[in-house]
């Protein structure tokens, strides 16, 4: 029996290099990338040397959460932000899975379908986001959001990473 699948692998290693070579060129902290299919499987992951152990678990939430919802994990932060029980009820609902900052983006084919999800983590979440969003235009593909955060390059964990 032959399946087809919903993002092929190539497609998903396409988007993982891309989206390092973006953090490289950026000089962002260690990236963890992760990409699902449309049912949350997990068809391909990379994390950079010097990733935390978290980062996986992070990035895998972010996907997952769009995947979840429809929406990318961006649309899910700002139209929940003023929805905190809904938030918590999401979380408990997830068993926690869901990571609702941005980072989580939805791959869509050229007809506009989503067939599956990438989910970064490891710099800010825009930064996350725009190495995302990038990878996935480099394997020929739409995703949710089009756009990065157009302040994405000015984000910064300096508070929290001090040189």
């Amino acid at each position: 029996m032959r399946l087809r699948t919903s993002l092929p692998l190539a497609k998903a290693n396409i988007i993982i290099a891309e989206a390092l070579r973006l953090g490289r060129e950026e000089d962002m902290l260690p990236l963890t990338v992760v990409v699902l299919d449309t049912g949350g499987k997990l068809i391909a992951v990379q994390s950079e040397d010097g990733s935390g152990i978290v980062r996986f678990d992070v990035a895998f939430g972010k996907a997952w959460g769009a995947l979840g919802m429809g929406i990318s994990s961006r649309l899910i932060r700002d139209r929940l932000s003023k929805r905190p029980v809904f938030q918590t009820a999401l979380a408990a609902a997830s068993d926690g899975r869901l990571i609702p900052v941005p980072g989580g983006v939805l791959v869509r084919d050229a007809e506009g379908f989503t067939i599956g999800a990438v989910g970064i983590s490891g710099d800010t979440s825009e930064k996350d986001e725009y190495c995302a969003i990038f990878g996935i235009a480099a394997a020929g593909l739409g995703s949710e959001p089009a756009e990065p955060d157009p302040d994405w390059r000015s984000s910064s964990l300096t508070d929290f990473y001090p040189d």
